[in-house]
């Protein structure tokens, strides 16, 4: 896996003993000994993952760190702290300063291996979303970094999988405080409510008697529903090469027996902020594509989606033999509402116009805001006949049933008139139906509104 790893530590020995071992690897290694130009390097975008000393002259890895967390631009990055230290009590500082993991020297090699492999693909698939998510900022949807670096971890909800009710009683006690805590002591279950269920965290003790835990955590990887639920190993033995294979087929982070409190809360707040961070910019992505191609009034398709995607269904249709009818809709005297009651009145008739138009067709049919006050609605493999009959019920409807305006205080009359149009297999497209379409409506204006017209060619 090629990624770029920046190695922060003020003694020489070490700097090239890790770039040696990375550049083995095939990892792009760059070193400094220096961290305020570890975060400078960090703030250029030119790193995928920090291997940090702790004890440095000019800024400690402690205060790097933070640094790190703290900024909007550099937050995401992974940081490892690689020392000397060995304290539960240093890990657990450097695990509430947000680095991701904490390496005593000397340090596995396996180990060392196995955790940035692991790290600098997750920072990837960061990467990725948070490049998706970029186009976000541009059309008004607020980027999630100070609600990322604002959050604790905690209030999480959390399944530990183990079959030792001593081993889960002690993990639950130690949690209880800061999450909600749920035990599963069959691993085969546990796959099975993770799939159903909305966790923060899977922690999973890899000595459940008579099953490979690992396997579960590869199935949870493998799942659409559980792959991207963080997943905290507990093990008994400092087993490196397993560990080294838990990391490889998704394991998040893992903890050694005996377990410390300190430090099995700050791995877990650790996971949940990272997961939360992830969806925050999955729901950002996902707004900017519905914002992309809905309309941000009314709820319905905009004009770029139906005419993109009506071409598809015009090819579909020709292609088949099938029949495709369009309606162009279109609020008779609208205008009039809006000098009268104001546009927040004429709003209000749109959105709830939009909603009957929903209430008024089948889940294949496409109904979009052409603009302004028209709208159109697609229906395949539907013809002329029965789009008629569908025009005449929701005209009708429109003109039988009152909009309400003024925070629902005010009824006012109005109507529709509708053009329609069907599919001329005979070389026919999307220019002309829709063209056809809006001439049928013109006529229905033209003679009188609150009427459908059909397409006459």
């Amino acid at each position: 896996m090629t990624a770029r790893v920046l190695v922060v530590d003020d003694l020489p020995a070490n700097v090239k003993l890790l770039e040696a071992r990375l550049s083995a690897e095939y990892f792009d290694v760059t070193t400094t000994m220096s961290g305020a130009e570890a975060l400078a390097i960090c703030a250029r975008g030119e790193c995928d993952i920090v291997l940090l000393d702790v004890i440095m002259p000019d800024m400690d890895g402690f205060e790097v760190c933070r640094k790190l967390k703290g900024d909007q631009l550099t937050h995401h990055i992974p940081v490892v702290m690689v020392t000397a230290l060995d304290h539960v009590s240093d890990r657990v500082r450097g695990l509430e300063a947000g680095a991701d993991d904490f390496l005593t020297k000397p340090v596995s090699e396996i180990a060392l291996i196995a955790r940035v492999r692991s790290l600098a693909r997750l920072k990837m698939m960061t990467d990725e979303l948070r490049m998706r998510a970029v186009t976000s900022k541009e059309i008004g949807i607020q980027l999630t970094g100070t609600e990322a670096i604002a959050d604790a971890g905690r209030q999480g909800r959390i399944l530990v999988v183990d079959d030792r009710p001593a081993s889960y009683d002690r993990i639950t006690g130690m949690l209880a405080s800061e999450h909600t805590i749920e035990v599963e002591t069959n691993p085969n279950r546990a796959l099975l409510r993770c799939s159903d269920a909305n966790y923060d965290l899977l922690i999973v003790s890899l000595a459940i008697e008579n099953f490979d835990a690992l396997r579960l955590c590869s199935q949870v990887r493998s799942l659409d529903r559980t792959r991207n639920v963080p997943v905290l190993a507990i093990t008994d033995s400092k087993d490196n090469a397993r560990m080294a294979r838990g990391l490889e087929i998704g394991i998040n982070d893992y903890l050694m027996r005996p377990i410390d409190k300190n430090e099995l809360l700050a791995r877990v707040r650790t996971q949940i902020r990272k997961k939360r961070y992830a969806e925050r910019l999955r729901e950002n992505v996902q707004q900017s594509i519905e914002m992309a191609i809905t309309d941000g009034l009314t709820g319905l398709f905009n004009r770029y989606y139906m005419e993109s995607h009506l071409t598809a269904l015009v090819e579909q249709a020709a292609g088949r033999g099938k029949s495709l009818t369009l309606l162009m809709l279109d609020i008779d005297y609208f205008k009039a509402i809006n000098d009268n009651f104001g546009h927040d009145a004429g709003d209000d008739v749109l959105r709830q116009l939009a909603s009957r138009i929903r209430k008024s067709i089948r889940g294949i049919d496409l109904a979009c805001r052409y603009g302004g006050e028209e709208f159109v609605i697609v229906m395949p493999e539907t013809d002329m006949a029965v789009a008629t009959i569908v025009a005449e019920r929701l005209r009708r409807r429109i003109a039988a049933e009152p909009f309400t305006i003024q925070q629902g205080t005010r009824p006012i009359e109005t109507t529709i008139s509708i053009g329609i149009a069907t599919l001329d297999t005979a070389g026919d497209n999307v220019a002309k139906l829709i063209k056809r379409a809006d001439q049928a409506l013109y006529r229905a204006k033209r003679d009188g509104r609150n009427r459908v017209v059909a397409d006459a060619a």
